[in-house]
């Protein structure tokens, strides 16, 4: 009889027991295997919980098998790196701390030669911090911040700071506060994909970089370069920038730098340059860049000295050209312009080299009243736009001083090879198939319309 009652009291328990929620607790003490670990060791973490923070103060690799976590409980950093040589692959590293005159993060590194890779980082204050870590990598992780702070309250979901030679490749990246590489040389940026932050990439003081085919889509800035040298920008998407902000590109004391194949679309300002270049022996290349649906295509801060701008392609931008405080792109200012495609250009090609015959002459009127008080933007859409620009049209002498002259315009865009795909904002890849439609309209219209007549 005890046998049969003890039968039904046990395989009650069971059912209890199984009907129960189980709680992820942690399986063992992180800290303790990376104590007892030798330098030069591989370890193979386990799936399960952790809990941080943890320190790894030898060179050894650290691989996560079925996606192990890492908890920082909400204190401090989760990961803090000390030692050259480390490897961290394959983790999810979460809930670092709050406070961010501390530089909370997911991951510190403080040392060279450090790869951190495919790891998935989130609810965290900073996201990866290198600190004086030169030759690291941070290639396929993605880092998510926390929406529910405000901009300015987040931290940097990748932070360099002197750090020289880092490759910062192929990372997805959402709800930070920047992108920051300050005081870093030789950096590579490729194939990252940053949204809804504030700077998709500020750059201060960190010359000969490499910033190629990354995407930043949805923030306040999509790339803001200041006071660096020799910088390559090229082959990115920055589209949809229009929080706060909203500037594409930004050029702040810029020297030796090379704008080109980018794609510039539906911003605020597709690319605003303020006292750039700054030496009298530099320059800026922009070349075969597409600025397309924005208010403002191009914004200077007064006229750009020592600039070249050739093979560009301005589309259906509000205003094509914007300089804040009047003045004019001349070449007795080392201001050249070759071969770029307007949308609002009313030429014609005689001998269809694929060039127009007649200078390609930014004149608009409401343009020129606005340069000088952007207040007048009020009325941009107003019928007292259409009468100004009909006015001076049909009387020369309300025509304003040109803002430049372009001796010879395409009459068809060029569309740069080689742009990221935007895979992970079908928006974006929406709007590229509709740049390419318009392209391929005007290529058809330009050989049925532009070509004399026989």
């Amino acid at each position: 009889m005890w046998l049969r009652r003890a039968h039904k009291t046990w395989g009650l328990l069971v059912v209890v027991l199984l009907a129960l929620p189980l709680k992820a607790q942690p399986v063992a003490s992180l800290q303790d295997l990376l104590n007892q670990a030798q330098a030069g060791d591989t370890l193979r973490i386990k799936s399960g919980l952790y809990a941080g923070p943890v320190r790894i103060t030898k060179p050894m690799v650290l691989l996560g098998e079925q996606t192990p976590i890492i908890d920082g409980q909400g204190r401090g950093t989760v990961v803090t790196i000390e030692a050259p040589d480390v490897v961290l692959q394959g983790f999810v590293i979460r809930n670092s701390g709050r406070v961010l005159d501390q530089d909370d993060a997911g991951i510190l590194v403080s040392a060279p030669r450090v790869t951190i890779a495919d790891n998935r980082i989130e609810h965290v204050l900073f996201g990866i911090y290198l600190r004086q870590a030169d030759s690291c990598r941070i290639e396929r992780n993605t880092i998510t911040g926390d929406p529910s702070l405000e901009t300015a309250r987040r931290g940097d979901l990748i932070r360099l700071w002197y750090s020289h030679n880092v490759h910062i490749l192929n990372n997805r990246i959402q709800h930070g506060r920047d992108v920051v590489i300050w005081f870093s040389k030789g950096v590579v940026l490729k194939g990252n994909t940053v949204t809804l932050s504030r700077y998709g990439q500020h750059f201060m003081y960190s010359d000969s970089a490499l910033i190629e085919q990354n995407r930043m889509l949805h923030n306040s800035v999509g790339a803001y370069l200041m006071y660096s040298r020799h910088l390559v920008f090229r082959k990115n998407l920055l589209a949809y920038n229009r929080h706060a902000s909203g500037i594409g590109i930004g050029l702040k004391d810029m020297d030796h730098v090379v704008l080109e194949s980018n794609a510039v679309i539906d911003n605020q300002v597709g690319i605003f340059v303020d006292s750039s270049p700054r030496a009298l022996d530099a320059q800026i290349h922009y070349n075969q860049n597409v600025l397309a649906y924005n208010d403002v295509g191009l914004q200077t801060l007064g006229p750009a000295p020592r600039s070249l701008f050739e093979n560009n392609s301005f589309i259906e931008n509000y205003e094509q050209i914007d300089i804040l405080g009047g003045g004019q792109f001349t070449e007795s200012i080392g201001s050249f312009w070759r071969q770029n495609y307007w949308s609002d250009y009313r030429g014609y090609d005689a001998d269809r080299d694929g060039l127009g015959e007649v200078p390609y002459q930014a004149v608009a009127l409401f343009d020129a009243l606005t340069d000088q008080t952007p207040a007048l933007r009020w009325f941009a859409f107003s019928p007292v736009v259409q009468a100004l620009e009909l006015a001076a049209r049909a009387f020369p002498v309300m025509r304003p001083v040109p803002k430049l002259t372009d001796p010879q315009p395409r009459l068809r865009p060029i569309l740069p090879e080689g742009l990221p795909a935007a895979k992970q904002q079908p928006s974006a890849a929406l709007a590229l198939a509709g740049l390419g439609l318009l392209l391929l309209s005007i290529l058809v219209m330009g050989k049925a319309r532009l070509q004399p007549l026989r």
